[in-house]
């Protein structure tokens, strides 16, 4: 059995290095004005259609569930995906860092810690045993704010009452720390959730409720900066190491000037973004910088709250310090 997977994995080292066929597996609908991350692929895949290269993109869910996804990428049937960083985390828990609250000014920010921290490095040496690769890190829109059906929230006092649908155990300590409840929530469960109260909103961007399609039952958005949501790009490793010297070269281009599409798009938006959400009908509630300190001095208990080693928020602190 053994042989048997270790000539399948040759052979389609071979297979992908010779057709050159990069698919890509969306996060979003293809719509460059309201996602982060559809800027970064059209970026991406146009600097390797310009090196001669086949781009393939596949539409959201096409290609089946993270899981899904991530056995692909690890066998070599999918090039490229943009993924839930808990694809990541569930081999490398050490990228959660990434989800801790007020841990970076803006994405900007972040994009500088990675690179001087040299985390792509460290992470990558912790996931080569799955045949992947974190490729980059992308945001998906502006900093995350809360979003809700009928509760407008300015202080952590007006959340009391709330369930908010939460990404993991970190959002969860998180919303305890606010003096408010959190759920974990499929995505694809969410609105169904809002719309008969199994859960009150979420945390996202602001761009978020207006991509699918939730301003008809979403009504306020508190512009709190919590937290850059974000996706990995995942690449198979199969893939990436048969590449031609030129294709890697082409590969590691296309990365930066997605980088570059996706700030640029993000300088742009993050102030009209709050405008079109108040043009789908959802009032805006825009904190000040003493308001959102408040939500801000509360997270600092989830970075002592031991859902993460000590030494590994240590790090994480350490590194947004020293690139502010």
């Amino acid at each position: 059995m053994k042989l048997k997977h270790i000539a399948l994995a040759a052979l389609m080292a071979t297979a992908t290095a010779a057709s050159a066929e990069v698919k890509i597996a969306l996060d979003t609908a293809p719509d460059p004005k309201v996602s982060g991350t559809y800027n970064w692929v059209q970026a991406f895949g146009k600097t390797l259609t310009d090196a001669g290269m086949d781009v393939r993109e596949m539409p959201r869910d096409s290609v089946g569930n993270e899981a899904e996804k991530l056995d692909q990428l690890s066998t070599g049937l999918l090039e490229v995906s943009l993924s839930d960083v808990r694809s990541i985390a569930q081999v490398d828990p050490f990228i959660y860092g990434l989800r801790l609250p007020y841990i970076f000014d803006d994405a900007a920010h972040m994009q500088r810690a990675l690179a001087d921290g040299e985390i792509f490095e460290r992470v990558n040496d912790a996931i080569a045993g799955q045949d992947i690769m974190l490729l980059a890190i992308v945001p998906l829109g502006p900093s995350s704010g809360i979003i809700t059906t009928d509760a407008a929230v300015r202080t952590p006092e007006d959340m009391a009452d709330l369930r908010m649908r939460a990404l993991d155990d970190a959002q969860i300590a998180m919303y305890k720390a606010w003096g408010t409840t959190g759920t974990i929530v499929p995505w694809g469960e969410v609105p169904a959730g809002l719309q008969t109260g199994v859960i009150d909103g979420y945390l996202n961007s602001p761009f978020v409720p207006i991509a699918f399609g939730q301003t008809d039952f979403v009504k306020n958005f508190a512009d709190s900066r919590t937290i850059i949501p974000i996706r990995a790009v995942i690449v198979s490793k199969m893939w990436y190491d048969g590449l031609s010297d030129d294709e890697r070269s082409a590969v590691n281009e296309a990365v930066t000037k997605g980088n570059a599409a996706t700030q640029a798009w993000l300088d742009e938006v993050s102030a009209s973004s709050l405008t079109a959400l108040e043009d789908a009908g959802v009032t805006v509630q825009r904190l000040s910088d003493e308001e959102r300190g408040a939500f801000r001095d509360l997270s600092r208990q989830v970075y002592d709250s031991g859902l993460m080693p000590a030494e590994d928020v240590k790090v994480w602190t350490d590194l947004s310090e020293a690139s502010r």
